[in-house]
């Protein structure tokens, strides 16, 4: 119930929050409505400490060695949020909040170019802002949440969901939906070790991750994140995502030539690495990038990035490494430029584990269907088999255009792979839903990896009518539709009769 009303008061939030955007785009307004919800998380987190050494004798509360040592953001006096709300209708506030944002940076390295200095801007109204500060303000958080910096941190990727949605096509490009990164990070299970995406976003798989470890009651300090991005913009709300959630993101990298052309990393083996990068991508370097290491099964075509980012994420990938990634349904069955080619030296070196078909209408940014990509090194179970399952007529539609996985379809697809890998006793194929396919299966399938051609079509499931009893109720329906197509025919002849018209019906 808790939960449920958590949700609903973030939805809430955002709802009035939005109000407030007026004629400024759900692109520009993000920046300023996560900002001021970052800056009320860390003005908490500081306050909270602030409170507990003035009670100390001994601590002086404005030691700004105390709060590294807690691993908490200083916050200089003027950027506080008291003093922010208590100048929230001052028509300097935009300023006001740009200069806040530069003295935090000033304070912690780790955020120097990463905060948004946007709050100045002329066409954003200050009255308006200094609503949402005050909405952000009188926010009853204490009273929906014991720990009400959690909150805030649900509160920033409730809102990075929703502008992604708000914006559309280039949404997606910074967000992946929260059930397939939930189901990626399910399935592989980053318990302890180097979590890696070379494509990050906003950095909803180290997220994940994290909740994945607290949830088994792991410790977060286990697992390191390393990630690039090469859109400065969403690298900054990947900065501000992670240390929302006390995640350390010192090797989340941005350059602008992205991970093909600059591998921030290029020693950096990662034992679980987690993606969705861009969907066919073309002109991604390829003719610079002719003789890299890193296609160690085949050169990538110049018009489409598929197997490169594959192939990336191999390369990076440690001996006993597994790795989960988006891919457009066509890596699964083209043969253009040597794309097949490429997929079968993938199957003939045993890399591919489990492949799942995705249901449509997932993705904010693109309606292309796609799939999840499972691939180990050092594969001990079931070695030379493919796991295929078909989810594409899974979930439920959220709104008009969303389909999103409900937590049953996540647990089902997840414990379906769990049980084929780990309890083969437990494991069955299901008609129209999953099949150990064995790999000369799969070559006699010509290297293709389309989950519909291995699971089949579900078995329909039997109304109790006999097969002469739905023939003849066919037959007799078809008749009538004839005899009253004839009455029609007959009717259109003698009208255009009438006015001199004659035509062969």
């Amino acid at each position: 119930m808790a939960k449920e009303q958590s949700v609903n008061f973030e939805a809430q939030l955002f709802k009035a929050a939005d109000k407030l955007r007026k004629n400024i785009d759900a692109a520009e307004y993000k920046n300023v409505a996560l900002g001021l919800i970052f800056l009320k998380y860390i003005s908490e987190s500081f306050q909270e400490l602030h409170n507990k050494l003035a009670l100390d004798e001994f601590s002086d509360p404005e030691d700004r060695d105390e709060y590294k040592a807690e691993n908490i953001f200083f916050v200089p006096e003027q950027a506080r949020w008291k003093n922010i709300q208590a100048k929230a209708k001052l028509p300097s506030i935009g300023q006001e909040l740009d200069n806040a944002m530069e003295s935090i940076e000033k304070e912690n390295s780790e955020l120097r170019n990463v905060l948004p200095k946007v709050f100045g801007k002329p066409n954003l109204d200050k009255a308006s802002l200094g609503q949402l500060i005050d909405l952000i303000s009188n926010t009853e958080l204490k009273a929906t949440s014991e720990n009400s910096k959690d909150l805030f941190g649900r509160v920033y990727e409730y809102f990075l969901g929703e502008f992604a949605s708000a914006e559309g096509k280039k949404g997606g490009q910074f967000y992946t939906p929260k059930s397939i990164v939930k189901l990626m990070v399910e399935m592989i299970e980053p318990y302890k070790g180097r979590v890696y995406d070379p494509a990050c976003g906003s950095g909803g798989m180290f997220v994940m991750s994290e909740k994945f470890v607290q949830e088994h009651q792991g410790n977060i300090k286990d697992i390191t994140v390393y990630g690039q991005e090469s859109n400065q913009t969403t690298w900054k709300l990947s900065k501000m995502n992670l240390a929302i959630r006390n995640i350390n993101s010192q090797f989340v990298a941005w350059n602008t030539e992205g991970s093909f052309l600059k591998d921030a990393y290029p020693d950096l083996k990662a034992d679980y690495i987690l993606a969705n990068p861009p969907f066919n991508q073309s002109d991604w370097g390829q003719e610079i990038l002719q003789d890299d290491a890193r296609w160690k099964y085949g050169v990538p075509p110049a018009g489409n990035a598929n197997f490169g980012w594959m192939q990336h994420m191999l390369y990076h990938l440690a001996p006993h490494g597994v790795m989960a990634t988006v891919l457009a349904n066509g890596s699964l069955s083209s043969n253009t430029s040597g794309e097949g080619e490429i997929r079968k030296n993938l199957i003939q070196n045993n890399l591919i584990e489990c492949i799942v078909a995705l249901p449509k209408q997932l993705f904010y940014n693109t309606g292309i269907p796609a799939c999840i990509w499972f691939l180990r090194r050092e594969r001990q179970a079931r070695k030379n088999e493919i796991l295929f399952i078909d989810a594409s007529e899974m979930g439920y539609l959220e709104d008009r255009v969303h389909r999103v996985l409900a937590e049953e379809d996540i647990n089902k697809i997840s414990d379906t792979y769990h049980n084929w890998k780990k309890n083969p006793d437990k494991y069955e194929d299901i008609k129209g839903f999953c099949k150990s396919a064995e790999r000369g299966e799969v070559e006699k399938h010509g290297f293709v990896l389309t989950p519909g051609r291995f699971v089949g079509i579900k078995d329909v499931i039997d109304d109790g009518v006999p097969f002469e009893e739905k023939m003849q109720k066919l037959t007799s329906t078809l008749k009538e539709q004839f005899a009253k197509e004839e009455v029609m025919n007959a009717e259109i002849k003698k009208q255009l009769a009438k006015i001199g018209f004659s035509l062969d019906i």
